[in-house]
């Protein structure tokens, strides 16, 4: 099919009461497991990358792998910047083909972080892509980004409408308890203040910190109206394992064609179970 807007997607969602996955991906085979997988539940999927992979992969690679592989599917394919951390990053993005963009002021004033989303938004609609921004600060790590925990803040529901309305941004990810990165505790989800959010804001919601997020509160999250769930490390850890323990059990294995496959296994099983728990099967 091809990439398309991540807007029709993320409407959807809302309208129809589930979330659209969005899945870290890093090289060939996590890409191709990944819209692999979604495509065998017809469901539509985001491709998400951050700066770090940007940076590993190389931009024109990356886009490249990623357009060529959403057109051996026939599931609608958004390719993501995800926390796009300068303009100079979305502007590249852009050039390459990107359809969905988040960029991340959250570190910022909050009035610098409108002017930062807003000029963001003046490049992506100029290209017809809608951006993503965060609002409040969600704690935790993934990749460069790292915010700890007495510095994570959650969202104000009225700042968020405000928010909203000065930088024209097409989705929000509030901050209400996640984290990025895999938990260390139980975490506590202020869906109180979803509600306050969801009835001040019209755009669709994103979940950011879905990795390790028990299955009830994921489930809980796109009830109280998250339309997109975001994963990440929980990816990386199950790559991880599955690749450490196969090598470990085959010491002399010396071939990627062979190793690769049980770590893509592994992959699969978290995008699968995650497209299910989000409710996006069959919507494509």
């Amino acid at each position: 099919m091809g990439l398309v807007s991540s807007q029709g997607l993320l409407s959807q969602a809302q309208r129809e009461g589930y979330a659209v996955a969005g899945f870290a991906a890093y090289n060939l085979e996590t890409v191709r497991t990944l819209l692999e997988t979604a495509d065998a539940l017809k469901a539509p999927v985001l491709v998400q990358t951050t700066g770090g992979t940007i940076d590993y992969v190389g931009l024109p690679y990356l886009a490249a792998i990623v357009g060529m592989v959403a057109q051996t599917v026939s599931i609608p394919v958004a390719l993501h910047l995800d926390h796009g951390d300068s303009l100079d990053r979305v502007r590249d993005a852009l050039s390459h083909g990107y359809t969905s963009i988040m960029v991340d002021g959250s570190k910022m004033a909050y009035e610098d972080n409108v002017a930062f989303v807003r000029a963001a938004v003046g490049m992506a609609h100029a290209r017809g892509v809608p951006v993503e921004a965060e609002l409040g600060r969600i704690g935790g790590v993934e990749d460069e980004l790292q915010v700890a925990d007495a510095e994570a803040t959650l969202i104000d529901p009225d700042q968020a409408a405000d928010f909203v309305a000065r930088t024209g941004c097409d989705f929000l990810a509030p901050a209400i308890g996640t984290a990025h990165g895999m938990y260390r505790g139980v975490p506590h989800l202020d869906f109180d203040r979803l509600d306050q959010v969801r009835e001040k804001v019209s755009v669709p919601l994103v979940l950011h910190g879905g990795s390790g997020l028990p299955d009830k509160l994921v489930v809980s999250a796109v009830k109280h109206g998250m339309a997109k769930i975001n994963i990440a490390s929980e990816l990386k850890e199950a790559y991880g394992e599955a690749l450490r323990a196969h090598l470990i059990a085959h010491p002399a294995e010396n071939d990627p064609r062979r190793y690769f496959l049980p770590a893509a296994a592994a992959y699969r099983a978290v995008v699968e179970a995650k497209i299910r728990l989000a409710g996006a099967a069959n919507k494509a």
